[in-house]
Order: structure tokens, then sequence, then C-alpha cells
């Protein structure tokens, strides 16, 4: 056992930071070594990194709570099944619990009660879990979130909670939906989403304005949302194994417009006054949901009736992305395929495009 001193610079007071290395011991029970260092009560007060990571552990020795200005544990690569309570009673900022056996039903519902309060990175990744863990959303200072490498099929809709997160790692699960409240996430500043199941993302990813690194590779993404461009501050772009670099989408659906979509396109075209003495109430909010045809040659409108259509557009001045665009009839479809002529990407392109 390794009592290792190390000065922690981010640290205002300079205060040495002790560290406590029983990596790699090859044990199943580490409690014995963990007491004999918590005997003295001036060294276990200091002790603020304890690294338990690469044996054979089956549960957390809990003697941790010996340690009360622990704020870095690193459980990773053991055996682990669950984490008890005890974990709660650590004023942890980092723990690190990848590559275990951990379950749905492995966390404390209590972990919000002390730990959730200061813990900024979380990483429990390589485990078994089905579903987002609920309680991870309550932990309000959390900055790295790391679920990478499990069977995760959901996102909670009350992501949009961490408010301070600035990294979410996702990639490597069964994830098939991303919900509109990431885009809530002001702070973000990579998502990582690569090697699930995902068709498309939310337009609301455009209100992530700090974004920099964006890993979509090997989903089921057959277009993006045309807001995506907005993203000026994205350096890192990653598409290769989605049909939308495979094989291209050109496929155009259109149902016959109802009548009421007919006479609400009317009537906008025209630009028809009325008022709520002309029209109902619900007739007026109908023709408040109106939206344009973004063919520029067209000054049409669409209600629920439209064509989809896809489009390559310039992508941060390095590449061509095809995005999905709506349309309201097919004679735009048209239009906007003879104004792109001679503009279908180069071979170089598509590359940057393949390689993401």
């Amino acid at each position: 056992m390794d009592v290792v001193y190390t000065s922690d610079s981010c640290d205002s007071d300079s205060r040495e930071q002790k560290t406590v290395d029983l990596g790699h011991s090859n044990k199943r029970h580490l409690d014995d070594d963990l007491l004999r260092v918590s005997k003295s009560k001036k060294l276990a007060e200091d002790v603020e990194t304890v690294l338990l990571n690469h044996n054979k552990l089956v549960r957390v020795p809990s003697s941790l709570t010996d340690f009360t200005n622990l704020r870095v544990l690193d459980l990773s690569n053991n055996q682990l099944e669950r984490l008890p309570d005890v974990i709660t009673q650590c004023q942890l900022t980092t723990l690190i619990v990848k590559n275990n056996l951990l379950t749905d039903k492995s966390l404390p519902k209590s972990l919000l009660a002390t730990v959730g309060s200061g813990l900024k990175e979380l990483n429990l990744s390589g485990n078994r879990f089905e579903h987002f863990p609920e309680q991870i959303v309550e932990l309000r200072s959390l900055k790295y979130l790391y679920l990478g490498g499990n069977q995760i099929t959901n996102v909670s809709k009350d992501i949009w909670k961490l408010q301070h997160l600035q990294l979410l790692s996702l990639g490597g699960n069964m994830i098939s939906e991303i919900p509109e409240t990431v885009g809530l996430l002001n702070h973000l500043h990579a998502l990582v989403l690569c090697d699930n199941q995902i068709e498309a993302l939310p337009a609301s990813i455009a209100r992530l304005v700090n974004l920099k690194s964006l890993l979509l590779h090997k989903n089921q993404l057959r277009h993006l949302p045309r807001e995506i461009i907005t993203l000026k501050n994205l350096t890192e772009l990653s598409l290769r194994d989605n049909p939308l670099v495979v094989r291209f989408v050109k496929d155009m659906t259109l149902n016959p417009p109802s009548l009421l979509e007919l006479a609400g396109r009317t009537v906008k075209s025209c630009a028809i006054r009325y008022g709520p003495d002309d029209l109902p109430r619900m007739l007026i909010e109908y023709l408040q949901t109106a939206n344009c045809c973004v063919n520029p040659n067209c000054k049409g409108v669409f209600f629920d009736n439209r064509v989809e259509h896809i489009k390559f557009v310039d992508f941060c001045g390095k590449y061509r992305i095809p995005l999905l665009q709506y349309l309201c009839s097919s004679k735009c479809v048209a239009d906007t395929s003879s104004s792109d002529a001679g503009a279908e990407p180069s071979s170089s392109m598509m590359r940057k495009v393949l390689l993401g």
C-alpha cells in the first residue's frame, strides 16, 4: 500500500493533496489496508483521493467513511454490483465507477443526500444500466457525466436540470431518441452520442451555442436538423457510418392537402386580412401555425402537409452535409434542384463527411 503525495494546482490555498493508491492490488477486499491508513486521525483527515481501481472488489469498503475529506474516489475495473449508502456519506467531487457490474438497481436512492451536493464528475461507463439513472438529474453541480458502454435505451427528459454540465457522454448504448430538453444544457461543450440507434436529432440542438464537439458516428441518422448550421463554435463533427453518408435520402413524400390546408395557404399567401370578427378563434390559431417554404423562389406556406427534401449545405467551410428541409409542394423540389445544378459535393468533400 502506497500513500502518494501530489500537489493540487487547482487548490487556491496550495494545500498538499494526499492520495491513497491501492490500485492494481489484485485483491477482493481492501478494508484492512484502508484501516491501517485511517488509524492516524490526522492522516485520514488529509487524504483527498483514494484509488481502488483494477482489483477484484465485490463490495465497497465501509472504512471509506473514515476519510472525512475524501474528494476523489476511483472504483473502476472491479466487480461491483451495487454502490452502498456509504458512498453518500462522502463529500465527493469525483466518483469513477466505470467497468463494473452495476445495473438499474445498483445506485442508492439517496445519492443526492450528500454526495450530490458537490459532485462534479461521475463516470458510470462500461456497466449494465438499461435505463438512464434518474438519481443523476438531481446532481446539480455535475460538469462531466460518462454513461457510455451500457445498454441504455432512453435519456431522461429531466436532463435539462444539469445546468452546469459541460460534457455528456452516452456513446455505445441503445438509444434511439434524444429529448428536446438536451437543447437546454447551455454550458455543454461536448456531446458524445456515437454507436447508438439514433434516427434523428431534435432541432433544439441548435441552442447549444457553446458546443464544440458532436460525435454522431455509427447511428441511423438519415438527415440532420437544418438548425445545426447555426452552431458556430462546433469544431468537431463525426458522422461516419450513418445512412446520411452511406446512402443519401432522396425520397419524397406528399399526401393530398386537406381543404382546410388549401384554404389556409390561400389566406396566408394572398395576405388576406382577418380578425376575430371574421373567423372563429380555432381557425385564427390554425392560421398562426403557418410555416414558410424554404425554397427562396417560393413565397408559399404550409401547415400539416409538406414535402420532405434533402439538400446539401456548406458546414463550417469544411464540407457539405445533407440537411432535411420542408417544402410546400413538389414543384419546389424541382426549383431547388435546378438552382443547385452543378453544386453536388465534390469527392474530397464527400470523404470529409464519411470520415467525420
